[in-house]
């Protein structure tokens, strides 16, 4: 062997490593982002105790309840500030405060929730989304922007944060960045599940909720404290209601709508191979937000009166209307996606027709849940179980079509098809008709057709009925057939030889 032979074998020796490196099941997976299918001969245990998300999941409740301790203690108790003292919310105000912010809250929630329905995510992305907005969110916000508003030499009310500069020019930047950085930490683990723009509104509007959430018990524990400290002016819980009334129902839009912008531009990134477009989406996703942001807290620091309410008329609603519009047109948009893309394997004869017509509508694959309910535990988790694998077989389609999946797919491909092949037998796909609701049996002394005492023969006597009679008697006229009044009257025949015995 040469040198220059010898030279190139330890060369290709490492390509060829590569090679079978790259050629590995398990690592072209995680390089289109494709989850592990777990193992089901591991008991669960072992597989939540070998699980990262798990792990990374009880690191970050710890991180979520460091903050709330620490905001706590600091927005809690009162502090001394440079220019005066700063009163805490104190243990009085925040039961009350947090039942007039849960108001607004649990409604969002639950909408963003139902908005998230043809490919809902993991409990656990939901809490981990909503945790980070309502703890770290906040925490950080309130640190920078007391830091960045000090810097700015405001004078305010012993609050630095409290000046009209911080609110326009430091908050809108600071508060969308941690608002939306669990967001960019979803996109990078969990880019597969990333499936649509409702995925970016939805996990947006849970995490600017959660903060929404948290500022808002601050806002109404500090004006609850300030009108109990305040002798005469107003009573503190009239004053509560009547920020709530501003913050909680007027206005309570803003935070979700402000994140969704980030959201969307996300989601854009994701679903699109040009590395321009995953690049500039979500910045101008965060720009938009930043900008939404920036004019709201500018209108309500400087604008007042009639100018205000055209604002809020001429401005904000309509931009709440458009983002409610965006979200039903999205939903009736994926519903097409997945008829399309479920139609593709119906044209290779894997599906049955009538798959991608009742999986791609709503009410359809609510009634389908609605009949399997009723049918047992089993079916109703294999219906479950055979919807997500349906829709996560036409998400997988479309992102094999566009390019963003590598071969990789055509093994999760496989594995779909064999789950919805086992599935099929027991799960609920095409309800037709009424479900199958439980039936109650009515106690005996409720049934009229009881026919225990048919052996015993009626009575048969004539003579008024209640005393061993029956009437009318067997042969008579029925009731309703005799005539009524002196007409009914009837005499017997006279028989003119009758006469008195002996005689």
């Amino acid at each position: 062997m040469s040198v220059t032979q010898a030279g190139h074998a330890p060369a290709r020796a490492r390509a060829s490593k590569r090679a079978a490196r790259d050629q590995d099941p398990r690592r072209t997976a995680a390089r289109s982002g494709i989850p592990r299918e777990p193992d089901p001969g591991e008991p669960w245990p072992k597989r939540m105790l070998t699980s990262k998300l798990f792990w990374l999941s009880v690191v970050m409740l710890l991180v979520y309840a460091t903050c709330l301790v620490l905001l706590y203690r600091q927005v809690v108790p009162d502090r001394q500030v440079p220019g005066g003292k700063l009163l805490g919310l104190g243990t009085e105000a925040i039961p009350l405060a947090a039942k007039y912010a849960a108001v607004t809250a649990i409604p969002l929630s639950l909408v963003f929730l139902w908005a998230d329905r043809f490919r809902p995510q993991r409990f656990w992305i939901w809490l981990m989304t909503f945790g980070w907005g309502a703890c770290v969110a906040t925490f950080l916000s309130a640190q920078i922007n007391s830091w960045a508003a000090s810097h700015l030499s405001i004078l305010g009310d012993g609050d630095p944060a409290t000046g009209a500069r911080a609110a326009i020019y430091v908050a809108p930047f600071v508060e969308e960045s941690t608002k939306a950085t669990v967001l960019f930490w979803l996109a990078i683990l969990m880019r597969y599940q990333w499936v649509s723009r409702l995925s970016g509104i939805v996990l947006a509007g849970l995490s600017a909720t959660a903060f929404a959430f948290v500022e808002n018990i601050l806002y109404y524990g500090r004006v609850y404290r300030y009108a109990a400290q305040t002798f005469g002016e107003v009573e503190p819980e009239q004053a509560l209601q009547s920020l709530f009334k501003l913050r909680g129902l007027m206005t309570f839009f803003g935070h979700p709508l402000f994140t969704s912008m980030t959201g969307i531009g996300l989601a854009v990134a994701l679903r699109s191979k040009s590395k321009v477009v995953r690049v500039v989406a979500p910045l101008a996703g965060f720009c938009a937000a930043a900008f939404l942001h920036m004019s709201f807290n500018a209108t309500a620091t400087l604008v007042s009166g009639p100018s205000l309410l055209f604002m809020y008329l001429g401005v904000a609603v309509p931009a709440v209307v458009a983002l409610t519009v965006f979200v039903v047109r999205q939903l009736f948009r994926e519903g097409r996606l997945i008829r399309e893309r479920l139609t593709d394997y119906v044209r290779l004869g894997w599906l049955p027709e009538g798959d991608p017509r009742d999986l791609s509508r709503l009410r359809t694959r609510t009634k389908a849940l609605w009949h399997a309910l009723f049918l047992g535990p089993a079916v109703f988790l294999d219906t479950i179980r055979m919807q997500r694998a349906m829709t996560e077989l036409a998400y997988l389609r479309d992102a094999m079509t566009r390019g963003l999946v590598d071969r990789a797919g055509l093994a999760r491909e496989k594995v779909l098809l064999s789950r919805v092949r086992s599935l099929r037998g027991s799960a609920v796909l095409h309800p037709t008709g009424r479900a199958s609701y439980p039936q109650f049996r009515k106690p005996a002394f409720l049934d009229r057709n009881d026919t225990a005492g048919a052996a015993w023969a009626p009575p048969n006597y004539p003579g008024p009925a209640g005393i061993g009679g029956n009437f009318p008697a067997p042969g008579a006229p029925q009731p309703g057939s005799a005539p009524l009044g002196q007409a009914a009257t009837q005499y017997s025949e006279v028989d003119p030889s009758w006469k008195p015995p002996g005689q």
